[in-house]
């Protein structure tokens, strides 16, 4: 039972950051005019690419912030930072993840999808906090857990904006974002009360 909450914990931050049903309008718009085969190798690229880059980052992050001399408090203030300001330009009325997207790459499973949509700063800096306080297995299979929930929406995308509508799918994501904003805020102050500690 501790090992199912210590698990929960982790892995729900990282749900939250992901944000796989806020993906789906966009990702729905990318892939507009593909074929079912062509969709299929976008997903497994995205998805394979977001896994790949969330766990080298989880295992490389700790090593480069050590090697500039950045302690995890000070992470944790910027981290908390970059998350509550990326909460709250999804939040504003105008704004929607299209902004973190330049252009329509040919490879839009690589980009923008796999990064930065699913693991962007968000994610990254969601991963070291929870690898800092649950350890390296239970972030594994946190991050591992949350990108196959990201393949099945992907996957049942049409299916999911039937059933919850644009709507529906935009109301969801509105709350992941409230939540992410309170997760920012309460990495910056286990930072400060880190720094204030020290």
């Amino acid at each position: 039972m501790q090992a199912l909450n210590t698990f929960l914990l982790s892995f729900i931050p990282i749900f939250v950051a992901v944000d796989s049903i806020g993906n789906i309008p966009l990702f729905v718009s990318l892939v507009e005019g593909t074929t079912k085969k062509e969709r299929r190798k976008i997903i497994v690229q995205s998805v394979t690419t977001a896994t790949v880059v969330a766990v080298a980052f989880m295992f490389v992050g700790r090593w480069v912030l050590n090697f500039v001399g950045i302690t995890i408090s000070d992470f944790q203030i910027a981290g908390g930072a970059l998350l509550f300001v990326i909460s709250m330009r999804l939040l504003l009325p105008t704004q929607s993840k299209g902004f973190l997207v330049d252009s329509r790459e040919k490879d839009i499973g690589v980009f923008p999808l796999g990064t930065p949509l699913i693991t962007g700063p968000a994610v990254l800096t969601t991963t070291l906090m929870m690898l800092d306080s649950f350890g390296p297995a239970f972030t594994f299979a946190s991050l591992v857990v949350n990108m196959f929930v990201v393949w099945i929406t992907l996957v049942k995308s049409d299916t999911i904006m039937k059933i919850m509508g644009a709507n529906g799918t935009r109301a969801f994501a509105k709350i992941m974002y409230i939540l992410l904003a309170a997760i920012g805020v309460m990495m910056v102050r286990k930072g400060v009360i880190g720094l204030i500690g020290r």
